[in-house]
């Protein structure tokens, strides 16, 4: 059974949940894999980002975010509200941020993002989407969307597309 495989690069920016439209570029991939029937698995190997499909809100707010991302971000604030001070959570604990600083160019403060570490297993990490005939069945109003929890720094983010099927 054919098997093939993308990514898509993405900037994260704002230092806000930064949600990235994803559906044209997973479609490109699929139809550069000619494959016809199948699925396609979206996912983030990040553990601070998700991926959901869900409905384009199409009105957006004075900061370019799409309504329903808005209320998103606005529901998860009060269910896990971004990490702001040392100790807001148990974690990171002094293990964690020792095992942090070893790794080259990492910072005390980078650690302070167990809000988005919590957001991402609530949304989960990967989205299957079925395949047929060449199309990605997302209905009418689905898009997909891979969204990167993280406030703390801006950086560089990778969306695998993987496609199985014939």
């Amino acid at each position: 059974m054919p098997v093939f495989h993308g990514e898509i690069k993405l900037q994260s920016h704002d230092h806000l949940p930064c949600f990235h439209n994803v559906t044209n570029q997973v479609k490109d991939i699929v139809a550069k894999s000619g494959i016809k029937n199948g699925i396609c698995v979206v996912y983030s190997h990040h553990t601070t980002c998700s991926v959901m499909t869900q409905e384009c809100s199409h009105d957006l707010n004075y900061y370019g975010r799409e309504y329903m991302q808005v209320d998103l971000i606005n529901i998860m604030e009060k269910l896990i509200p971004t990490c702001r001070s040392e100790g807001q959570y148990m974690h990171p604990g002094p293990k964690h941020i020792e095992f942090a600083l070893s790794c080259p160019g990492e910072v005390a403060a980078g650690s302070l993002n167990t809000d988005a570490h919590l957001r991402s297993c609530f949304f989960g990490r990967s989205e299957t989407i079925v395949l047929k005939d060449g199309a990605l069945s997302l209905g009418d109003f689905g898009f997909i969307y891979f969204i990167d929890w993280d406030q703390v720094r801006e950086r560089e983010r990778v969306c695998e597309v993987q496609i199985i099927g014939e």
